[in-house]
């Protein structure tokens, strides 16, 4: 292994090690530790170059995240979220169980267009106020949406794509076959829900928390909160949503201009005196500059590991070392690995970087690369994605949902390996992958 990839594994394991200890927050881990590793690579001023370029690369993304927060912090002060949690408490009660499983339906819903962002923006803000109300562990919720998104590798989410581009295949003929393994995964992440939930029951019992069926318990600053809703407002407010939500999918008009149209109509339409819109962004300004200064890091961070070459200097060095007489086991160990590999490539630095080269070494030892394909999309940021410090939504979740990182991929990575493995293991009985 050269130099350039000693250091670049040395400088995410620092990294992944300081956030996950806490011994640093991660907007100085992501920041610090890649830019003294370049420093200390000889990259010298071409450090400020790569961070610029990450930068500017999720300088779209972070607009996007910093204007959904201020759009949904508007809308749930106008009271439009009301309606919805009373309509799911209906249905699911105060049992936690239910409320778990409810929380993964909707975001599998959510996530059927493929957009991890789109179904925490969606799940998490519908379901937090809830959770808070009966005092149940905001993890739980990070973990249900994670685990509901994470299962979904169909014909049209990123990493499908990605895989089936790179390797000149059809999206629909690397996903068909797996269709059975991953109903084995959704099955799983529905009993995992259940089973958070009756643990939450038992806690919240211990505590004497009310699960009963009574009537929604009032916050404090109950008088505050009806001052701000609007609800002669509330449909304007609904249609409102379904359009900014139906743009963002439809994918006509960038995500960002969507949220900030939508989040200047809704704060003037809303509240119409100039010191209450000022009042309204600024109650909602704290959240939305965590997770610009979060992301504006990550950008640094993802700017240096690729502009310097480490990532691919990783890449080359990982499959460098593969014993021909184990190309059989390629893909299934490949499988267990998938997403633990989340935490080291971002999906673009694996997807057209790494996968390549490992698919191009297992033909060259006889197998077919569609089964490098499978059996990176059984963890590969998808079940990884939503823990890996290399892509936002995993902040989007930890902003939204109100807890840190560390605390996040505690709670949250063993149940998501757990279906990786799962999924890796139907996938090998299925035939899916060769062993």
């Amino acid at each position: 292994m050269d130099l350039l990839a000693l250091l670049g594994l040395a400088t995410v394991l620092v990294m992944l090690v300081a956030i996950m200890l806490d011994w640093l927050s991660p907007l100085a881990a992501l920041i610090l530790v890649p830019t003294i590793a370049a420093l200390a690579g000889g990259f010298g001023l071409q450090t400020a170059q790569f961070i610029v370029h990450g930068i500017r690369r999720i300088a779209p993304v972070t607009a996007m995240f910093v204007f959904a927060i201020l759009y949904f912090g508007l809308i749930t002060d106008a009271g439009v979220l009301d309606p919805i949690i009373r309509g799911i408490l209906r249905v699911v009660g105060r049992k936690p169980r239910r409320i778990v499983l409810g929380t993964t339906l909707l975001a599998l819903l959510a996530h059927l267009d493929g957009s991890g962002a789109v179904c925490f923006i969606v799940t998490i803000p519908t379901m937090l106020p809830l959770y808070r109300q009966l005092d149940m562990d905001p993890r739980v919720l990070a973990c249900a949406a994670s685990m509901a998104a994470g299962v979904n590798f169909l014909p049209w989410t990123g990493p499908t794509l990605r895989a089936a581009a790179v390797l000149h295949l059809s999206p629909v003929a690397i996903f068909r076959p797996m269709a059975g393994v991953q109903l084995v995964g959704l099955v799983f992440i529905f009993c995992a829900a259940w089973w958070l939930g009756r643990r939450e029951e038992r806690r919240l019992r211990v505590r004497g928390v009310s699960m009963s069926a009574s009537a929604i318990p009032e916050p404090a600053g109950t008088a505050e909160r009806e001052r701000l809703k609007r609800p002669k407002l509330f449909w304007f407010n609904v249609v409102l949503t379904l359009i900014v939500l139906g743009m963002m999918i439809a994918g006509q008009v960038a995500p960002a201009l969507v949220f900030m149209v939508g989040t200047a109509i809704a704060l003037v339409l809303n509240y119409r005196d100039v010191a209450e819109q000022r009042a309204r962004i600024d109650a909602h300004a704290r959240a939305a500059l965590m997770m610009a200064s979060i992301l504006f890091a990550a950008g640094a961070f993802t700017g240096i590991m690729s502009g310097s070459g480490m990532l691919t200097a990783m890449a080359k060095a990982a499959v460098a070392y593969v014993p021909h007489r184990a190309a059989t086991f390629m893909p299934s160990v490949l499988g267990v690995i998938a997403m633990p590999l989340s935490l080291l490539f971002d999906p673009d630095s694996y997807y057209f970087g790494v996968m390549p080269v490992i698919a191009k070494v297992y033909a060259r030892l006889g197998g077919a690369p569609v089964d490098i394909a499978r059996a990176s999309l059984l963890g590969q940021m998808t079940t990884g994605f939503p823990v890996s410090p290399l892509t936002p939504a995993t902040f989007l979740v930890c902003g939204l949902s109100g807890i840190e990182l560390s605390e996040h991929q505690r709670f949250s990575i063993p149940f998501l390996f757990a279906a990786s493995i799962l999924m890796t293991a139907a996938a090998v009985a299925f035939g899916v992958l060769p062993i």
